[in-house]
Parts: structure tokens; C-alpha cells; sequence
């Protein structure tokens, strides 16, 4: 979609309150929410960039779920033993857990419930903390929601992707439909109050129409929380972030192949007019957008995901995983599941890397993560001059409006975020692949 074809007068709902997104910290603080990447899945799906590892490893006599739930016990002492060096003492109970993957609904109830009592007993936990686990609603990957709610969770995250059986097939998928629906009545069974659904669109073979069906099928359902996802199909490999040390493992032929197919089948302006039918049916449906991919019931927000827009510090652990500090500092560890099993073994923090993020590169991200948000960024960090002009450029097209002493996104600036935020780059990030991350579970 161009800019000539935006809707200048596109309207948009700030919810309230509207916290502050603070431009930059000079030092990190305490964690506030921990992220645990569980990289095992029963298959691949060829459009997925996370870490995983399917086969053996991931279930059957000899799978590794045992060893790498002791690798991730160990690899979170180790980082709480070095943070409290660095802060003088305990850190504050956290706000929020996050296991990702992967499959994490592969664990058993037992090993969710060790891994969550190490976090209460190292970290804490607040009294209203969110304790989210991602899971496949395949009836062979749901796993136990009645004893992982037992366990401690209180908030479960379907990956749904499709309600349309021919597009699940084109995806990759093991459930059908009916495995969707199935599994939202075992969440609410199981007494989880707090149910979100992933869901894809400009998927290969998909048509406006065949959105609106999922999508009314996926409201139909009742969830609390939506994340939709404009399929996009990166290639880690050409940007080197597969190599040994990289978070990304190499990526099949296969899947390389089938990228390069489903590309040719994709549609920006298709894409648009499916995420304009996503604010029709679920504005009437009683939830709102608070952020560009996610939308939920008032108060059901991702707390977790919450973490990452506002540039709030996280710890993260497991295979690929990253972190920040909420200043300066983001840290990940590698991909390769030996390597980081090795290294736990032998009492050593997994092979990683990590990035100091400068003074210009900060102003940049609190901008762009704070402008992915309804509520926008304040006037303050609008008004700097490396935010500035980008953000003049995106008024005049009718991308960005001031509202209430805030900046934020219209929704054709929404639409066209990435031409947005290519101008709040810093100059030497302009032309690479150089928006920052919206963590690790903040995308599909």
C-alpha cells in the first residue's frame, strides 16, 4: 500500500491511562518479567523463525525435554546469582512469565510447575502476576490445561493461525479447526480465564473473505486476547543470523523453497484490506487494538508483551532467547541446543552474544516500540530532534496525529508503519534492517 493511498482521516481509540514511554534510562534496573523459550515442536512449520527443534528430541523415549528443563533451572540461577552481584541484593517479585516456544505445552504439569517454583524461589512472583504458556491445539499438543493451571499458569496462548482447514494445510499445520475450538473449551474447563489466539494473515491462498470467516469463527470462540500477524517470510540465513554463534538456526531447503513460493502468492494491498476487516469485526466484537498486531478485552492486555513496547527490563532464558535491561544492554543467547546444553552442564551461561545500544539508537527504539502502541509516545520524545522530522513527515501524509499531548499512529499509519519507522532510524541504521525487536513473543 503507498502513501497516496492512505486514509488520512482513519480513526483510532486511546485507551486509558496512557503511561508515560519514557525516551531513555541510562542504567538497566531489575527485571520485571522473565521469558522462557521452550525450543521443541512435534513438526516444523516451514514459515517459522523461532528456534525449534522437532523429531526425537522433542518427544518419544529419547527426547530432551528433561535435560534442557535442568539446563534452563541451572542457566536461571546462574543469571539471578550475577544479577543480584550487580544490584546489591533480591530483585522485585516479578510481573509477569512468559513460556514460549516452541511448544512449551509439550511439558508435563510437574516440570511446568518446577521450572515456575524456581522463578518464585530465586525471583518471586507477584500476587497478580500473568503466567502465560504458549500451546498447539493439536489433541497430541495441548498437553494438561487443568494441571498447568494447577501448575501456576493463568494464561494460555493458542496457536491457532487459521480457522480454515485448506489454509492450516498450506501452513504446515497439524490441527484443523475443530482442534481450535476444542482446545478453547479445555482452557475454559480447565478454569484459564485468560485465552489468547494467534492468528495469520496475508497467509498463501487466503482471500478477504476466507479472513473474515476465521476471523468471525475465532471471535465466535470468546477469547480475551487476539494476535494478528501479517505473515512475514524473513530469510535469517542471508542476514548471517544462523552461523554458530547466531540466535536463528539454519533453515531447511524445504522451508526455503516454500518461503520462496508463498512470497509470490502475498499482497500488501490484500494484506491491508484484511487488517482494516480485523478493526471492523472485533471493534463489534467488544475488543480493542492497543497495539499494531494485538488487540484484546479492557484490562486483558499482554502484560508480558506490554514489557517489551514500553522498553521495560526482561530476563530470558533457554536456546535463542533475548533480554534487556531496559537501558542500554540487550543480550541473547545462541540457537544450538548442544552448545547451550554443554555449557549448562559444565556451570557455564549458554554461548550468546549482545549489543550496547548507543544514545541515537535508544531515542530510535523508545519512538518506534512506543509508536507500535495505541496510547502513542508522549510530547517530550516526539520533540527530539532525531524523532522530530519523521514524525513531521508522517502528519503530513495523515500516518500520525497529536492527540492529548501525545504523538501516535493513525490507522493508515498503522498500515504503513515500516515507512514510518525507516525515518525515526538513526541515520546510520537508515536502508538495513534496523527497527528493533519486539521481543521474543511478540510476533508469529
Amino acid at each position: 500500500m503507498s502513501v497516496a493511498g492512505a486514509d488520512a482521516g482513519a480513526r483510532s481509540v486511546l485507551p486509558e491511562p496512557a503511561p508515560t514511554v519514557r525516551p531513555v534510562r541510562s542504567a538497566g534496573g531489575p527485571p520485571e518479567g522473565l521469558y522462557v523459550h521452550v525450543p521443541f515442536c512435534v513438526s516444523i512449520c516451514p514459515y517459522c523463525d523461532f528456534v525449534v527443534m522437532a523429531g526425537a528430541v522433542a518427544r518419544g523415549p529419547r527426547n530432551r525435554i528433561a535435560e534442557f528443563l535442568g539446563a534452563a533451572v541451572r542457566e536461571l540461577d546462574l543469571r539471578i546469582d550475577r544479577l543480584e552481584l550487580q544490584l546489591g541484593g533480591t530483585p522485585p517479585p516479578l510481573a509477569s512469565v512468559y513460556l514460549g516456544g516452541g511448544t512449551p505445552s509439550l511439558l508435563s504439569p510437574p516440570q511446568v510447575g518446577q521450572l515456575l517454583g524456581r522463578v518464585s524461589e530465586r525471583l518471586g512472583l507477584a500476587a497478580d502476576a500473568e503466567v502465560t504458556l504458549e500451546a498447539n491445539p493439536s489433541p497430541d499438543e495441548l498437553g494438561d490445561l487443568a494441571g498447568f493451571r494447577a501448575a501456576g499458569v493463568n494464561r494460555l496462548s493458542i496457536g491457532a493461525q487459521s480457522l480454515d482447514d485448506a489454509e492450516l494445510r498450506r501452513l504446515g499445520r497439524r490441527h484443523r479447526a475443530a482442534d481450535v475450538s476444542a482446545a478453547v473449551r479445555a482452557a475454559r474447563a480447565a478454569g484459564l480465564r485468560s485465552l489468547s489466539l494467534d492468528l495469520l494473515t496475508d497467509v498463501p491462498g487466503q482471500t478477504p473473505d476466507s479472513w473474515r470467516g476465521t476471523l468471525s469463527r475465532a471471535l465466535d470462540l470468546g477469547p480475551e486476547h487476539l494476535s494478528v500477524y501479517t505473515l512475514t517470510l524473513d530469510d535469517p540465513d542471508a542476514e548471517g543470523l544462523s552461523g554458530p554463534g547466531g540466535d536463528h538456526l539454519p533453515v531447511s531447503r524445504g522451508a526455503s523453497a516454500w518461503r520462496d513460493r508463498a512470497r509470490g502468492e502475498q499482497s500488501e494491498e490484500r494484506a491491508a484490506e484484511m487488517e482494516l476487516l480485523t478493526d471492523e469485526l472485533t471493534e463489534a466484537a467488544g475488543l480493542h487494538r492497543y497495539e499494531i498486531a494485538n488487540l484484546s478485552r479492557p484490562g486483558f492486555e499482554s502484560r508480558h508483551n506490554l514489557l517489551y513496547w514500553r522498553r521495560r527490563p526482561y530476563l530470558a532464558i533457554g536456546p535463542g532467547a533475548h533480554a534487556f535491561d531496559g537501558a542500554r544492554r540487550r543480550t541473547w543467547n545462541g540457537a544450538r541446543l548442544d552448545g547451550y546444553l554443554a555449557a549448562l552442564a559444565d556451570g557455564r551461561l549458554p554461548p550468546g552474544g549482545g549489543d550496547e545500544v548507543d544514545d541515537d539508537t535508544a531515542i530510535a527504539e523508545s519512538a518506534i516500540l512506543g509508536l507500535r502502541l495505541v496510547e502513542g509516545i508522549d510530547s517530550e520524545l516526539s520533540r527530539h530532534p532525531l524523532v522530530a522530522p519523521g514524525l513531521a513527515w508522517a502528519r503530513q501524509h495523515g500516518l500520525a496525529e497529536d492527540i492529548a499531548m501525545r504523538t501516535r499512529l493513525t490507522q493508515s499509519g498503522r498500515l504503513l508503519a515500516n515507512e514510518v519507522f525507516a525515518r525515526l532510524l538513526p541515520p546510520a541504521g537508515r536502508g538495513q534492517a534496523g527497527v528493533p525487536d519486539a521481543g521474543p513473543a511478540a510476533s508469529a
